[in-house]
């Protein structure tokens, strides 16, 4: 394994799998603006072919410190700190959920929401993923958009959908929606269906194309 993590500057290429893979190095890390990014994931049409969602074990305490996944996200993304149990019941609290724009009081009214969903990533590549690294994507604490505290409503309301179809509420928190579901598919080396990158384009349209930044997960 690799001690240092190369910074590399993607060049807009056109969207296919060889071009992709070309440039994939776990541990990598690339930089480049979100419309490259975008460039740089393939399209292939999605299988849904198989899918349950215990395909992908999530919620575990990989460090072993008596907290699961989901307690971490909650911890790491409160605004008010949650008073915690000896084993990891989480009371009190508050936090913020972009996709609607709304202050929670408490941890009962949180979703975790897989920014990616687990069925979008099943669809995108994962189906030929082994369990170990499905239970890696389920649980990634390796990069902050991966898993986010939102809404029980708004994460319920998006359910499995991606951005063809759903995109947050909170009209303002799109760009980082949408720019940030970029950055996860590349990070996973996920592909994007035809629609999809074209909902991903015309949202872009409105955003500024900012620099993004992704270390390769696998």
């Amino acid at each position: 394994m690799a001690a240092a993590v190369t910074a590399l500057l993607l060049p807009a290429t056109a969207h296919t799998a060889a071009a992709a893979a070309a440039v994939r190095d776990p541990g990598q890390t690339l930089t480049a603006p979100v419309r490259d990014v975008l460039a740089q994931l393939p399209i292939a049409d999605e299988d849904r072919t198989g899918y349950r969602r215990d395909a992908f074990k999530h919620w575990v305490d990989a460090d072993r410190d008596g907290c699961s996944t989901r307690a971490e996200v909650l911890k790491a993304e409160a605004i008010i700190a949650p008073e915690q149990s000896p084993r990891c019941a989480l009371t009190g609290g508050q936090w913020y959920s972009p996709y609607d724009d709304r202050y929670i009081d408490g941890p009962q009214g949180l979703d975790i929401d897989h920014l990616v969903p687990l069925a979008e990533a099943w669809d995108s590549g994962a189906n030929r993923w082994p369990a170990a690294e499905r239970e890696a994507y389920a649980n990634d604490l390796g990069d902050d958009r991966a898993l986010i505290a939102v809404s029980a409503t708004s994460n319920r309301s998006k359910a499995d959908q991606d951005p063809t179809t759903w995109l947050p509420p909170a009209v303002g928190y799109r760009c980082q929606y949408v720019t940030d579901w970029i950055a996860d598919k590349m990070r996973w080396g996920l592909s994007i269906d035809s629609s999809e990158e074209a909902a991903l384009s015309k949202a872009l349209d409105h955003c500024l194309n900012v620099p993004v930044t992704v270390a390769l997960a696998r």
